[in-house]
């Protein structure tokens, strides 16, 4: 089943493993076969030159990284809606039913797909899923990701602090709720 983007029904289960679609991208769940097609993806040095994990362009770093995601239940392959090539990767992580809240995270895209329209479309989905099920969604970016910093700032998170992450680095945390998310989608 293909989930159009527009706001989700309150009453939806929880799904960290949703179909998408968008004019721009398609987010399907992540796939063990699916390794060699990010790999080449995820092969570009200047994809992770801002990341904490710069050397994630390596192969071996790379298999840790796509396993993680594998593992999470929550990972997403995200396709050009267009060619329908493969040009990077999300995931929905660390669901809290009783707090309300998600991530939004793990996220790489093509340099070829840079540029806001296609990821802003990709979190706009993203997050019209996630507040079926949540009051907050939250970002978790490496302190000198100054991208991503900037991406998520103009969805309307808003730094609320320092934290470690689930890799033992120093990290900063954004925070979207459910109100200034549907405000912003109003507007």
């Amino acid at each position: 089943m293909i989930h159009v983007w527009s706001p989700v029904r309150p009453d939806r289960m929880t799904d960290l493993q949703p179909t998408l679609a968008g004019a721009l991208v398609r987010l399907r769940p992540l796939r063990a076969d699916d390794h060699d097609a990010l790999l080449a993806v995820a092969a570009d040095p200047l994809i992770w030159a801002q990341h904490p994990a710069h050397d994630r362009w390596r192969p071996e770093v790379f298999r840790s990284y796509f396993d993680t995601n594998l593992a999470s239940g929550g990972g997403l392959v995200v396709h050009d809606a267009t060619s329908g090539a493969i040009i990077g990767a999300t995931r929905f992580n660390g669901h809290d039913a009783a707090r309300r809240e998600v991530e939004i995270g793990w996220t790489f895209l093509a340099r070829s797909h840079w540029g806001g329209a296609h990821n802003a479309e990709m979190k706009r989905m993203l997050l019209d899923h996630a507040f079926g099920f949540v009051d907050t969604v939250f970002f978790t970016i490496g302190p000198d990701n100054v991208r991503s910093r900037r991406a998520v700032e103009k969805l309307g998170a808003v730094y609320v602090g320092d934290v470690v992450n689930v890799d033992g680095r120093a990290s900063v945390r954004y925070e979207l709720s459910k109100a200034v998310h549907a405000s912003r989608r109003d507007a």
